[in-house]
């Protein structure tokens, strides 16, 4: 699945990026690990075959970002990712996965996923998607992310769920959930970065929410847009 790095560059960085992988195939999580330490401004601080074993240990290893796969022995990835969620409630989470079917990626997104790729992404992008996620970012492959907009584009929410959101919260949110991030959001409403911040505040506080990741995950579960 991983190839070269095909001349990815970072910007310069006085820390790493600090990954954890949680990927049982051998192959792909030594080939993971030697694209991620063979690139300047991103280190490798575990890789592990299981949630369990992550779970153990991951807290010491006080990661920057995690890239987990979904299906894998014994705690699945979607179980594991709620629980990561709990543990480091504002680090990125990022599922590498074959599965690209509604359940698998609207669980995962539930749960409080911040991305979604497949393994046939190419490993630039998939370096850069690591950084995405850090910066506030939702990567998510093409293909999955064709199939988010159009299972939101089914949703209506239902009667009792009326949460008082402004026609511009309610696109904001629906930005947020295709995986723009506040600079993309900005840009695509035509607002200012400052703007974004107020709207984001009053979507927390009117959701009853503390994490952009939780108010996408409410929108999910509660078909809010």
């Amino acid at each position: 699945m991983i190839s070269a790095i095909e001349n990815y560059q970072t910007k310069p960085a006085e820390k790493p990026l600090r990954v954890v992988i949680i990927e049982d195939l051998r192959d792909i999580r030594e080939g993971l690990t030697a694209l991620i330490n063979g690139t300047s401004g991103f280190r490798c601080v575990a890789a592990y075959g299981m949630i369990e074993t992550a779970l153990a240990r991951i807290e010491r290893e006080k990661p920057d970002v995690i890239l987990t796969d979904l299906g894998l022995p014994g705690m699945s990835g979607i179980e594991g990712i709620e629980r990561f969620r709990k543990i480091f409630p504002e680090i990125p989470i990022i599922a590498l996965t074959i599965y690209d079917n509604d359940e698998q990626i609207f669980n995962a997104l539930c749960n409080g996923a911040n991305g979604y790729l497949l393994k046939n992404t190419p490993p630039a992008r998939l370096l850069e998607a690591l950084q995405e996620a850090v910066e506030g970012g939702s990567p998510m492959s093409p293909a999955v992310a064709a199939r988010v907009v159009k299972l939101f584009r089914q949703f209506r929410p239902p009667e009792s769920a009326d949460y008082h959101l402004t026609p511009q919260e309610t696109k904001l949110l629906k930005l947020l959930i295709e995986g723009h991030h506040k600079k993309t959001a900005a840009k695509e409403m035509n607002i200012s970065f400052h703007t974004v911040s107020f709207h984001l505040k009053n979507i927390y506080e009117k959701l009853q929410v503390h994490s952009k990741t939780e108010a996408v995950a409410k929108a999910l579960r509660e078909k809010l847009v």
